[in-house]
């Protein structure tokens, strides 16, 4: 028995950023310095970020301001306490749409999930998410339910291997695996470098899979992880009083075009190379992050085509991304035996990244991310 993506399902929240209009609303805060006020255009404008989406409703510069901008337009600076808050009320919503769109993609019975595993690095709360998706959808009361936190923008990978797990295991297994990230509920002014950057590239979205025992779908042949130490102070997640701290030096790039082609050759195969695989499912932490890897893969524009896509329509989601790349790469059309590989990187610097293969797909409908009913908010 081999391990298989039955479906995919995303969601966003309701408001979509504009990049050229939030970069303006960072660029027109007060008391940025000098060397700030150059570098939030360059980022922005550098980032091959067209929209994003969030649950912040008040970073809309047309909307009235909140608990993160006032009506003036001056961003504020919530306590971390206030912004897991909005954490609290705002991903229960998003992760229920990405897990009903899974399940619904799948056509399995929500009766039938014998395991649910959540993944979440953008905010904390027990009861869990993992409470309203089983409630919410009609899971057994009983389903194994696991939650890996905090492990970033890889943290897909460690879950998708959790359920690969499950499923060679028992051949009634089926497994709904759920990413939900609220990154923009960490942005504030700010005149560090990582923090511009932070601000240029990340949104908010989740996405879902459901994985069983054979059958139609993406295949998971195999995974490998890589830690490339050097690089543990190049990118890092921490928590601050006033939200979550991220660390994404401009070394991290060359860190990754130095270290992706060793990182994935056990799923490329000894005699084989990167560009014999057609399509590459990279996920999109920045422009620089999948220029650099593209040039050490050596790999031509079409292989990269739906990373691109997913940094452009949503920019950075961490977890959730590259299960939108695989999405994408889906519904771009995959022929039965073609063969991906998926690859994500996260702090430590940590490479993770699983090989797929497509088995008896047809291309699916262009449908947009499921909208999350009530993932917007107001004043606080």
């Amino acid at each position: 028995m081999t391990a298989t993506i039955r479906a995919i399902g995303t969601a966003v929240p309701e408001t979509t950023l504009d990049q050229g209009r939030v970069r303006d609303l960072f660029s027109a805060q007060p008391g940025i310095g000098r060397l700030a006020s150059r570098l939030v255009p360059a980022a922005f404008d550098a980032s091959e970020v067209d929209h994003r989406h969030t649950v912040l409703d008040e970073l809309d510069a047309a909307r009235p301001g909140g608990a993160f901008r006032d009506d003036d337009g001056v961003l504020r600076s919530p306590s971390t306490g206030s912004r897991n808050d909005r954490y609290r009320e705002l991903a229960p919503p998003l992760f229920v749409a990405a897990a009903r769109d899974a399940v619904e993609r799948a056509g399995v019975d929500p009766a039938s999930v014998t395991h649910l595993v959540t993944v979440s690095c953008t905010g904390f709360t027990q009861p869990g998410p993992d409470i309203d998706i089983v409630e919410q959808l009609g899971l057994p009361a009983g389903v194994f339910r696991h939650h890996i936190g905090f492990m970033g923008c890889c943290a897909a990978f460690p879950a998708l291997r959790i359920a690969a797990a499950f499923a060679e295991a028992d051949p009634d297994a089926v497994v709904l695996v759920v990413c939900a990230e609220l990154c923009t509920l960490h942005v504030r002014a700010s005149d560090d470098p990582d923090q511009i950057v932070a601000n240029s590239v990340f949104g908010d979205g989740a996405a879902a899979v459901v994985v069983a025992a054979d059958g139609a779908g993406l295949r998971l042949d195999g995974f490998a992880t890589t830690v490339i130490p050097e690089g543990a102070s190049e990118m890092a997640w921490n928590i601050g009083d006033e939200g979550f701290e991220m660390v994404l030096s401009t070394a991290v790039p060359k860190l990754v075009g130095a270290h992706v082609p060793a990182a994935v050759a056990p799923l490329v195969g000894g005699s084989g190379t990167p560009s014999d695989i057609p399509v590459w499912a990279i996920h999109p932490g920045g422009r620089a992050i999948l220029d650099r890897a593209q040039e050490a893969l050596g790999l031509p524009d079409t292989a990269m085509a739906s990373s691109r896509r997913v940094l452009r329509a949503h920019g950075n989601m961490s977890s959730a991304t590259v299960l939108f790349v695989l999405r994408d790469a889906v519904d771009a059309g995959l022929t039965d035996g073609s063969s991906l590989v998926a690859l994500a990187f996260g702090p430590g610097l940590t490479v993770e990244s699983g090989r797929l293969t497509a088995v008896r797909t047809e291309a699916s409908p262009d449908v947009e991310p499921r909208r999350a009913p009530v993932a917007t908010a107001g004043t606080a």
